[in-house]
């Protein structure tokens, strides 16, 4: 089969084996050069949601960065006769295979992290990781990255569906089809209280909660053990869709759900700590989806590339890991750097002023004309295609691929 990016309204319908292989190995060498094993590091990590962006970045750069046995969860779509697997089934794939041949230890467990059963067979996995590689089967680090549409309630058995709608009031703005660089104009009606309900269900930090819960009761943690969930706050420009949104809602009760398990388990001297990381704007497969997030990060990524402050998901991660999660050297969780809500900031230079002011000149005054020539819409849909395995530099994308093999 000869596969060629599908893409309707923003999303990618396929993906390349090849290309997701040669993107995971290219982010496993910056790891390496940019990680060392010096220091409180982590030698055990549970990533949650570890086949695509920040989770499998933060994956990557645990195991290739610092030799920690990785366990991951994720909840992919394999090949059938005629179609691709999804980018995160080949993502993980090339993950394992990286790892063994640099002899770390490395499983990942295909299954709906929102259920028990999934929890428990997560936990029974990290034994087996733990004693494959000789260590205490204790949790250094669990990482909650997951990006679901939907979710069930284990303890209910409700399904809930998430919504990226306003609240309020309509929301009204003008985003950009990165396929072709045309704007159109897009329009939300506020979502109603139970759409808010239902978001914060699926991407609130309730299921983050019940990880945490999981691995106490099944003795996986320690004081040593440090959490971190990922969220994104943007400029103000975006608030009316994102951090005042439905989105945004659910994002708040993350910050709640880390100030909660901060309480349960750290006080008591059960973890080192609970932190929610606000990254930067990067492309993921739903971000190109958002209602004027493509316009804004094309912008965004024209300024801070033109100011060499440009991050993709490996170096946010690495320099997370690096300049934050464990940069004290004493090792005390509380010299962790946090702003004054107690949230990790690697947005930072995304959110100067001068970066800010920056985009913000070039969104009031991009046009048809010059959109080409004052955004980088080109590198958004790079990136977009990159997330797919298209577009790699380096991959024979007119070879016959045979999908039986992956």
């Amino acid at each position: 089969m000869i596969i060629k990016p599908m893409v309707r309204n923003n999303i990618c319908l396929n993906s390349h084996p090849e290309g997701c292989a040669v993107a995971v190995q290219r982010q496993v060498a910056y790891a390496k050069e940019n990680l060392n094993a010096a220091g409180r590091t982590p030698r055990l990590a549970l990533v949650i949601g570890c086949s695509n962006g920040y989770g499998l970045a933060s994956r990557i750069a645990a195991a290739f960065g610092y030799g920690a046995v990785t366990v991951g969860v994720s909840r992919e779509k394999p090949a059938s006769k005629n179609h691709t697997a999804t980018p995160g089934y080949y993502n993980n794939l090339a993950f394992e295979r990286e790892a063994a041949k640099a002899g770390l230890v490395a499983k990942t467990l295909d299954g709906n992290a929102f259920l028990g059963e999934v929890k428990a067979e997560t936990a029974k996995t990290v034994r087996a990781a733990a004693a494959e590689a000789g260590i205490p089967a204790k949790i250094d680090l669990v990482i909650y990255s997951l990006a679901s549409p939907v979710r069930t309630d284990p303890k209910t058995g409700i399904l809930y569906k998430s919504a990226i709608k306003p609240v309020g009031e309509p929301f009204w703005g003008k985003t950009l089809n990165m396929m072709d660089g045309t704007f159109h104009s897009a329009r939300e009606e506020p979502a109603t209280e139970e759409e808010i309900y239902n978001t914060i269900k699926v991407m609130g930090g309730e299921d983050w909660e019940y990880w945490m819960e999981a691995l106490e009761k099944e003795g996986l943690l320690s004081p040593k053990t440090r959490t971190v969930a990922y969220t994104y706050l943007g400029p103000e420009h975006s608030w009316p869709i994102y951090k005042n949104g439905t989105i945004g809602k659910a994002k708040e009760d993350l910050e709640r759900a880390a100030i909660e398990i901060s309480r349960v388990y750290a006080e008591s001297g059960k973890i080192a700590g609970a932190w929610v990381s606000v990254n930067k704007a990067v492309v993921t497969r739903s971000s190109a989806v958002i209602p004027i997030i493509p316009l804004y990060v094309s912008c965004l990524f024209k300024v801070m590339k033109d100011m060499d402050l440009h991050e993709g998901c490996i170096e946010q991660i690495v320099r997370l890991y690096r300049e934050r999660l464990y940069a004290a050297e004493s090792g005390d969780p509380e010299m962790v750097p946090v702003d004054r809500k107690g949230r990790i900031r690697i947005d930072d230079w995304e959110m100067r002023l001068d970066v800010q002011k920056a985009v913000m000149d070039k969104m009031k005054n991009v046009t048809d004309d010059n959109v080409h020539a004052e955004t980088d819409v080109a590198g958004f849909k790079q990136n977009f295609l990159e997330a797919h395995g298209f577009a790699v530099e380096g991959v024979d994308y007119a070879a016959d691929i045979d999908l039986s093999k992956y």
